[in-house]
């Protein structure tokens, strides 16, 4: 989550509520996952209200959006029930994602090449609202391209390869291919999201408040 003039922390609190589901409990309870992170700094909160349900369900959902205190990140995927839903919530951002009901994860950055009259038709009418639409792609400069020409104002870039990546050459290749992604989306004008955009920097500041901790003790 990124503005043009500082980094923002999102916290996607999706696996606080996969948890709560494999237990078949209230707990742990993703609302107050959110609430904990707002309090301790957090700039926004991310969460995935997938087809299937595994995690997320809408009571959290609707719960959130009369309580954060800073601005939600609505995950979808691109139906006509998530579009009725997004209406109805309002959230301040929005990232289209492609799902499949077979994935323990999303495996893969959305199609929009592929699809650029059903995205754009989507991108427009959820801006409509007031959101901020963003489209999870892969660093795929083809992607990046159509991303700009369906009027998303953002992406997010998909970084599994380079988490899957085993060698210290594949390593080194996929990191580049996000970075090179980062860099050309900048060039075409979109704001640009991914775990790895100031992780250095976050790491040294948590580096820096435990060794302050530490001191302390």
């Amino acid at each position: 989550m990124t503005t043009s003039t500082r980094i923002l922390l999102g916290v996607n609190i999706d696996h606080v509520a996969t948890l709560r589901q494999a237990r078949g409990t209230r707990y742990p309870d993703p609302v107050k996952a959110a609430l904990d992170a707002e309090e301790a700094g957090a700039d926004g909160i991310t969460v995935h209200l997938r087809e299937d349900r595994r995690h997320i369900q809408e009571r959290d959902v609707l719960l959130l959006k009369d309580v954060l205190q800073t601005r939600m990140n609505f995950e979808m995927g691109v139906t006509e029930e998530m579009m009725q839903f997004a209406e109805r919530i309002r959230p301040a951002h929005i990232c289209l994602v492609p799902e499949t009901r077979q994935e323990l994860t999303t495996e893969g950055g959305l199609d929009v090449a592929g699809q650029e009259a059903r995205i754009k038709a989507a991108v427009e009418r959820l801006s409509k609202i007031g959101s901020e639409v963003s489209l999870f792609i892969d660093a795929d400069e083809r992607q990046i391209e159509a991303s700009r020409r369906v009027g998303a104002p953002a992406i997010e870039l998909h970084t599994g390869r380079y988490a899957d990546a085993e060698t210290p050459t594949e390593v080194a290749e996929e990191l580049k291919r996000v970075a090179d992604g980062v860099a050309f989306g900048l060039a075409q004008g979109l704001i640009v999201n991914a775990v790895f955009v100031g992780f250095k920097s976050a790491v040294s500041e948590m580096k820096a408040l435990i060794l302050a901790a530490a001191a302390k003790a």
